[in-house]
């Protein structure tokens, strides 16, 4: 083993944990997607520091008490390929900042610069109901809150773990008069109700994906990313369904990534519109209410 009394400043250990991190073949991809970014986060959370601290703190001295507390960390990181926001409890997304654990998926999508763009140019007003169907950490839904502060929002998931979690960060972002969370499966718990937006992060990772998924990914719950042999056994039932819960001209947002070949393949006649990210990230449509009411014998053929 390396002498790691030598680690005596910040960027020591940074330096240490991007090094190890290569040569362990991590894979970043749960809100990092680099080696320098997952050392430097996980660093800085261990010293108590936050992300934006500058980079003048890089020459500062750590004591041996935080040195073996960095270390212990990034060596969990390596040795247990857990994704860096289940260390760390946290992670941001739209500028937010979230509590996750296992029991739900990291946030990364996508759609957060969808939110930030207020989904422009599809939705033609200010959405007053929102449904982030599928909410897990509830990080879409909240997030849409904040872009849209006169909206009610509801999150829906099936997994009771996942609401906990999403009713913690509802809490956090005391959002709790505009922002409610409640079991459904698909749209079951929510007979009659309609929404300006619907937007929806559903589990979508085909069988082929699953069986290639690095180990990072095992810790996530199967259930939120699992979706049967094309990934689109939920999304199937949501476009079904999508028409009877969309207000008259309503916008349904769905992300589907790997598996936009399959939707391409299970529909070929029906016009979705698929985003383009400038950040990056793919896979996401967007169906107007209009459409969903066009399609839906299609849909639910």
């Amino acid at each position: 083993m390396s002498d790691v009394s030598r680690l005596t400043r910040i960027k020591d250990l940074v330096r240490w944990g991007v090094s190890r991190f290569h040569q362990a073949g991590l894979y970043f991809g749960h809100g990092t997607d680099n080696a320098w970014d997952e050392a430097r986060l996980l660093v800085l959370h261990a010293l108590h520091l936050p992300w934006e601290t500058t980079a003048e703190y890089s020459d500062c001295q750590v004591t041996d008490e935080e040195r073996e507390t960095v270390l212990a960390l990034l060596h969990q990181r390596i040795d247990l390929r857990i994704p860096a926001a289940y260390l760390t409890g946290q992670a941001r997304f739209a500028g937010l900042d979230f509590l996750v654990d296992e029991r739900v998926l990291v946030p990364r999508s996508p759609i957060a610069e969808l939110i930030e763009r207020r989904f422009s140019p599809w939705l033609e007003r200010e959405p007053q109901q929102i449904l982030d169907l599928c909410c897990g950490s509830g990080c879409i839904g909240i997030a849409c809150a904040y872009a849209f502060p006169e909206a009610e929002v509801l999150l829906a998931d099936l997994s009771a773990d996942a609401l906990a979690v999403a009713e913690a960060n509802i809490d956090l972002h005391q959002l709790a008069e505009r922002v409610e969370a409640r079991w459904s499966d698909g749209f079951d718990g929510m007979p009659g109700e309609r929404f300006d937006l619907i937007v929806s992060n559903p589990p979508y990772v085909d069988a082929e994906d699953m069986a290639d998924l690095p180990d990072e990914y095992h810790h996530e719950p199967e259930m939120g990313l699992a979706a049967g042999d094309d990934g689109l056994d939920l999304v199937r039932r949501m476009l079904a369904q999508a028409a009877d819960h969309l207000s008259e001209d309503g916008l349904l947002v769905i992300e589907v990534g790997n598996s936009m070949v399959h939707v391409a393949t299970a529909w070929p006649d029906v016009d979705f519109e698929w985003v383009n990210f400038e950040r990056g990230g793919h896979g996401v449509f967007v169906l107007t209410a209009e459409q969903c009411r066009r399609h839906q014998a299609l849909f639910s053929a």
